[in-house]
């Protein structure tokens, strides 16, 4: 498996995710399974069923998470020096060139990817477009409404 970019903050997010599925849900499901089984018939007992779908879920979200942690490189964004380049983790303050209007992004793995808080999958049209540029550049890219082109104000490392 190759190895997938994360972030610091990304890594200890899914660090907490799987010790909770661990140490909460686990235990939680195993109990509601034994409760259910102890009601009796377990071909129409619904409860069991639902909790042995739940032990599926939690079981498959656990080895996603053991797997993309085993294959993740991690970043420390304030750790970087890429001297005003746009690299995996930067922060990026854009204007758009057609509206003036000024919009911030965090370039950030998959599964941190959260548009609504700036943060953007280094793998998405913009990122793509942003990675290698330094400050004073235009970057475009195609966007679902057409052609979008960004003037790169500044670029940080936090």
């Amino acid at each position: 498996m190759s190895t997938l970019p994360i972030t610091k903050r990304g890594a200890e997010k899914l660090k907490e995710e799987l010790h909770r599925l661990k140490t909460v849900d686990r235990p939680w499901v195993i109990n509601a399974i034994a409760e259910a089984r102890a009601q009796g018939d377990l071909s129409e007992n619904a409860e069991y069923e639902a909790a042995k779908d739940r032990q599926g879920f939690i079981e498959g979200r656990i080895q996603d998470i053991e797997g993309k942690l085993s294959a993740a490189l991690v970043i420390d964004p304030s750790a970087l020096d890429a001297e005003g380049k746009v690299v995996f983790g930067a922060t990026v303050e854009l204007e758009d060139e057609d509206s003036g209007e000024a919009v911030k992004y965090q370039i950030v793995g998959e599964d941190e990817a959260d548009l609504k808080l700036g943060l953007i999958n280094v793998s998405s049209p913009i990122a793509r477009s942003l990675i290698g540029k330094n400050e004073g550049d235009t970057a475009e890219f195609q966007a679902p409404g057409g052609l979008k082109r960004y003037e790169i104000v500044a670029v940080h490392y936090l």
